[in-house]
């Protein structure tokens, strides 16, 4: 009875991680298909490139790529114009920010959706603009080098803003390499120009980061909001979810545990 038990268990864990990478190739589909209508050819189209390599790094299957290329060009016998991308904002426990990026076919789904999730959770969707003020759009690079040391990276930087390049807002560094931010524009001049001096690229994308924190303390605040964070995260229609959240690493492990 107890191996019964143990691989009841395991089915029923592998059911959430399959449906959790089901949402995410849909996702990742839908992102190929809207970039795809400005061309089915990655070379000459960046933003499909881009949405190719995220693909990738999931490890979306060549031929679910293929497919969503198709529809979105046009040359699938499917619609590939039907998904808009929308944002959305509000508020969540103790007055947090979060802005939503979503791709969807049905705007008035999506909303009802979002609103019931931060209704459940001690939130509120807000009216467009509400918080968008709060976040900066940047262009923000991965380098995927583990041990990059910190003078390298500098001298790299200012000898690619010397040589003519993109501006470099900020970076971040971590034991797995680095963050370059840009600005939103730079996106495709960034990456490569980190490229073409020697840096490894491992992925790029815009992002939106928040410039004005919400300090959270209080675990009853904290918990919900974290909740709040999961459940949109969980929805279909979302694309990303970002937060002016901050909070102490010791008190998140604790309401996370």
């Amino acid at each position: 009875m107890a191996g019964h038990s143990r691989w009841a268990q395991i089915k029923r864990t592998k059911a959430v991680v399959d449906a959790k990478r089901g949402a995410v190739f849909t996702r990742l589909g839908r992102e190929i298909m809207v970039a795809a209508r400005s061309g089915a050819d990655p070379a000459g189209n960046f933003q499909l490139r881009t949405a190719i390599e995220k693909a990738k790094a999931a490890r979306v299957p060549n031929a679910n790529i293929e497919r969503a290329i198709a529809k979105g060009s046009g040359q699938g016998g499917a619609d590939g114009s039907q998904f808009e991308e929308v944002r959305y904002e509000g508020y969540g426990p103790g007055g947090v920010a979060v802005l939503i990026e979503a791709l969807t076919d049905n705007r008035n789904r999506t909303a009802a959706e979002l609103r019931l999730a931060f209704s459940k959770h001690g939130g509120n969707l807000g009216e467009t603009g509400c918080v968008g003020y709060l976040f900066d759009h940047r262009s923000v690079v991965r380098l995927a080098q583990r041990g990059l040391q910190e003078e390298r990276l500098l001298e790299e930087l200012l000898a690619l803003e010397e040589g003519g390049g993109p501006e470099i807002l900020g970076y971040e560094l971590d034991p797995e390499g680095a963050e370059v931010i840009g600005g939103f524009a730079q996106l495709e001049a960034l990456q490569d120009q980190l490229r073409r001096r020697g840096l490894p690229v491992g992925s790029w994308e815009h992002r939106w980061i928040a410039h004005t924190p919400c300090r959270l303390e209080d675990p009853a605040v904290l918990a919900p909001c974290l909740k709040l964070l999961d459940a949109l995260e969980e929805l279909d229609d979302v694309r990303s979810v970002t937060a002016n959240l901050e909070a102490e690493e010791s008190l998140m492990e604790a309401v996370l545990s």
